[in-house]
């Protein structure tokens, strides 16, 4: 089956990526070349922070170069190849310019505090930079929606007024204010389908997109967003948030000691020492892995509770059972991955299991729906 074939070549391109990733900084660090780099541009300046800022570029770019046939044949050839782009080569070398310059533009910044950290708290860095990332999240929340999803898509108010009163009414079960809901241009980049409550605040959004409205009944658009108004209801955003710091704050805490650890190993005296700063991604990558399957698993749970939500305020199981159905074709999702690719890699159940839990779900509870 495409699907398959096209989840599972996605899923190989992802784990080589960045196995090879890991192996190359690990041999960039251990065989000196990172401390080549480092005094090659040490001649540039002898500012510690500009050098910083120097070796982050001159790396970044060599590593953005060596991976481009990786991102070229996984977000273009493989895309166009199971008809799922509606972008040019151009359009899409555009598209990823902006988003290299969008992540540059808040990165750096970060970047830089965190050099200022490990300098100024040695290994007790991770505490106070894990709070700064936390309110930088807080920020990022909230401007997102407004400031930076318009670079890239066209956002507008949603015309369809039985469609929004529809929203807004199932907004209200959930016990949400919603201001607007606004539908945006997917399709100048893909075929694919999508909808989203994103944004904190006076920034909180409604997003569906066009690909959406346009092949989608009005009963199974309503599933879709009962579907993420769950998540709301279920305060899953305010769980994610304390999950998201705690994962991040352990995360951090482990990467601060390994780190420091294994210095010597690497030939590094200092935890400030430019050319053995990689390492810090080196323990960053081996601790994702093993948090990686806790935070699906618990991702998952809350979409059944939200799928759950979905069919029990608009009573319209079979609309949304349908709209699983469309949604996954569409977009080419695998309906049976492999027990443990689901297990580890999945951030949602597959569309058999979603299925068979709605069906379970209205069966035990046929007096509520």
């Amino acid at each position: 089956m495409n699907s398959k074939k096209y989840n599972n070549t996605k899923l190989a391109l992802s784990i080589s990526q960045s196995i090879i990733t890991f192996i190359l900084l690990f041999i960039f660090v251990k065989t000196g070349l990172s401390s080549s780099v480092e005094n090659y541009l040490s001649g540039s300046t002898q500012n510690d922070y500009l050098l910083f800022l120097l070796y982050l570029i001159t790396t970044g770019c060599c590593f953005a170069l060596l991976f481009f046939p990786f991102s070229f044949y996984g977000g273009f050839i493989l895309e166009h190849k199971y008809q799922l782009s509606n972008q040019t080569f151009f359009q899409w070398i555009w598209e990823g310019t902006k988003g290299i310059l969008i992540s540059l533009i808040i990165g750096l910044p970060i970047l830089l505090f965190f050099f200022y950290m490990i300098r100024k708290f040695g290994e007790n860095w991770w505490l106070p930079f894990a709070v700064f990332l936390f309110l930088v999240s807080v920020v990022l929340a909230r401007i997102v929606p407004v400031f930076i999803l318009p670079l890239f898509y066209k956002i507008v108010p949603l015309e369809n007024v039985e469609l929004k009163e529809r929203i807004i009414r199932l907004a209200g079960i959930a016990k949400m204010k919603i201001e607007n809901v606004f539908s945006f241009n997917m399709s100048k980049t893909t075929k694919k389908a999508n909808a989203a409550f994103t944004g904190l605040g006076k920034s909180k959004r409604v997003l569906l997109a066009d690909t959406l409205l346009e092949n989608y009944s009005l009963d199974e658009v309503e599933t879709v967003l009962a579907h993420e108004f769950g998540h709301y209801k279920k305060k899953h955003s305010i769980k994610n948030i304390l999950f998201g710091t705690l994962f991040s704050f352990l995360t951090l805490f482990l990467i601060a000691k390994l780190y420091s650890f294994s210095l010597p190993f690497f030939n590094a005296e200092k935890l400030t020492q430019i050319f053995v700063l990689p390492v810090l991604a080196l323990w960053g990558m081996l601790i994702s892995l093993l948090i990686q399957p806790v935070s699906n698993i618990i991702s998952r749970k809350f979409e059944y509770e939200a799928d759950e939500f979905a069919v029990t305020t608009t009573g319209k199981h079979e609309a949304f059972l349908n709209t699983l159905d469309k949604l996954t074709k569409q977009n080419l999702g695998d309906r049976e991955p492999h027990p443990f690719v689901e297990w580890f890699f999945y951030s949602h159940p597959s569309i058999n299991k979603r299925k068979n839990a709605i069906l379970s779900f209205i069966n035990n509870n046929v007096e509520k729906i």
